[in-house]
């Protein structure tokens, strides 16, 4: 439900692999920039067990910080450019002195492990709260910890090919029940290096749970199988340890090889075989009846999903060329993807400008739409963002922007700039909403409102959704999608609360007819689909985005402007669409 598409920096998406269903062991996004790219990233992971830390504050302290230190090191950071920081709650502690104990013995267990792994911690959060009348929290310390590094190394746990090696590495557990610091520094140290070499394809950190939990969140993310062939059992105690998929032998003290990964959706251990659809199933069905994941009935169907094609046709102005055409990029209230999309269309040779319409007094109103009227007259290219116009207002997102269109001079400069100069518009997300409903996407041009048209309205899920999806060329009779070929696949993130295209079925036949459904959610092979999560909102015949009987206004629901180096490069796709390229070459 979290929008980590925003930005266009985060380089582990929170559930990796094709099937998404892999959390990596830490959050990496690279530093924000208004213009150009960086491979500059920022790591950060936590640690924490409150059963440990309910027996021991001490040996809980000491682990926290130890494990939020692991994770990072699983993810791709360097073990001495971590820094922590530290939250803390505890029991009301009065006038008992057993009390007092517990968060001087947490702190002693934290300040140990940074002396022994040489690691400060920055700041912090002390919360002496965790009491209410009878109830007490267990003693806590959460240890978070942060690092530079580049995106480039980033690593992530989902088995990325079947016939591959995977090793374990452990770190042993001395008599004081802390692990030994020294070997697990080597070890860290040594990881990096097998890293930067790119002899790693996966890394995960194992933790309490033990091997097998971890081996199964590696297998589901591309269900891709593990077979154990090892000559020994699952180790018992597992904190600390480190399972490696690679496919040249590695030098790494410590390291056994336990196994293989096999193309079968199975995970074979010492005695016992469980196919990964079971594991995936209870592992999911624990919280679905809380956090539920997939819509209570499955959607509908409206007859064949696959639009005739329609004839390619030469996509060439006739107005006056720009070598950099001018692209207004108006931001209303919600509006949170402005900076994405100007980057985008930057990178593609144009010359983007942000315009604020501010609302705060009916003066302002009115001199953001002269300013608004103003900067369309003067732009070859219209685009409307993504975010949550108004908070996405009761009964429909992007009213605020549909109303502000629908005013004379705004429409007037819109109709100027589709019918006398040939520009472009595009709208992504909440810009698609306000599409729709003025009819530019469907018409091509600002209507009033009317019954039994198209529409987007909420998803089946009845929530917000936050996930890639892939979606499918259907038409490239436009210039927007001139670039590329029909069939072809991109993975793109989606992110909203009203997504899902709704139309009479007369209403969604003309569209196909007309050859205005330019792309479609589909399936990993590429086949138009109703089925979830493949078409997470549940849209009529599959509809991702349309264009307007000329071809010249483009909607869409996926965020293709969220795309940059190394973002989300856990999962696996195609995920730069050259929409923005392809509206640049329009002009040249």
């Amino acid at each position: 439900m979290f929008d980590s598409s925003v930005g266009a920096g985060t380089v582990l998406w929170p559930f990796g692999g094709k099937y998404q269903l892999t959390p990596p062991d830490a959050m990496v996004a690279k530093l924000p920039l208004l213009e150009g790219e960086t491979d500059h990233a920022t790591y950060m992971s936590w640690g924490f067990d409150p059963y440990l830390s309910e027996i021991s504050p001490f040996h809980g302290a000491a682990y926290a910080v130890t494990e939020s230190v692991c994770k990072a090191v699983s993810a791709g950071a360097r073990l001495s450019d971590i820094r922590l920081t530290l939250q803390e709650y505890f029991p009301r502690l009065g006038n008992d002195p057993k009390r007092w104990g517990l968060p001087f013995a947490a702190l002693l267990g934290a300040f140990r492990a940074q002396h022994e792994l040489r690691l400060a911690a920055i700041g912090g959060k002390d919360s002496m709260s965790g009491s209410f009348n009878e109830l007490d929290v267990p003693p806590t310390l959460v240890s978070f910890a942060l690092a530079p590094g580049l995106a480039s190394l980033a690593l992530s746990p989902e088995f990325k090919k079947s016939g591959t090696t995977v090793s374990l590495v452990e770190t042993p557990i001395q008599e004081s029940g802390l692990p030994d610091f020294e070997i697990l520094k080597q070890t860290a140290e040594s990881l990096h290096h097998l890293n930067k070499a790119g002899k790693i394809l996966a890394l995960h950190h194992v933790g309490s749970a033990g091997i097998a939990p971890a081996l199964t969140r590696m297998a589901l993310g591309n269900r891709i199988g593990f077979a154990w062939s090892a000559d020994f059992a699952l180790p018992a105690s597992t904190y600390f340890a480190f399972l490696i998929e690679h496919e040249l032998p590695i030098s790494l003290k410590r390291s056994r090889v336990i196994g293989t990964t096999t193309a079968a959706e199975s995970l074979t251990l010492p005695g016992e075989t469980h196919l990964l659809h079971d594991l995936q199933s209870a592992w999911e069905q624990t919280l679905e009846s809380i956090y539920p994941t997939k819509p209570e009935s499955p959607n509908s169907h409206l007859g064949d999903l696959t639009p005739k094609p329609k004839s390619p046709t030469e996509h060439r102005s006739t107005i006056t060329r720009h070598s950099a055409p001018k692209v207004l990029i108006p931001t209303f209230p919600g509006t949170n993807s402005e900076y994405d999309s100007a980057r985008a269309f930057q990178r593609a040779g144009a010359e983007p400008h942000i315009e604020v319409f501010r609302n705060l007094t009916a003066n302002h109103i009115e001199e953001s739409i002269a300013s608004l009227s103003k900067y369309i007259s003067e732009s070859q290219i219209l685009f409307f963002p993504g975010g949550f116009s108004s908070g996405d207002e009761p009964d429909g997102s992007a009213k605020f922007i549909a109303t502000i269109l629908r005013n004379p001079r705004i429409s007037d400069a819109i109709a100027d700039l589709l019918e006398n100069r040939d520009g472009l518009v595009l709208g992504i997300c909440n810009g698609f909403q306000a599409l729709i409903k003025t009819g530019l996407a469907t018409h091509g041009k600002v209507i009033e409102s009317a019954r039994d048209t198209a529409t987007l309205v909420h998803n089946d899920i009845s929530r917000h959704i936050s996930q890639y999806v892939q979606t499918r060329v259907a038409s490239n009779s436009s210039p927007w999608l001139a670039s590329m070929q029909i069939g072809e696949i991109h993975t793109v993130p989606v992110s909203h609360g009203e997504g899902k295209f709704h139309a009479p079925p007369e209403i969604i036949e003309a569209l196909f007819a007309s050859g205005q459904i330019a792309t479609q959610y589909c399936d990993p092979i590429g086949n138009p689909t109703m089925a979830y999560p493949f078409n997470p909102n549940g849209s009529l015949a599959a509809i991702e985005g349309i264009t307007s009987p000329c071809g010249r206004v483009f909607g869409k629901m996926a965020h293709s402007e969220r795309y940059s180096d190394h973002v989300a490069k856990n999962i696996p796709g195609n995920k730069m669409q050259p929409i923005f390229e392809a509206g640049v070459a329009y002009f040249s």
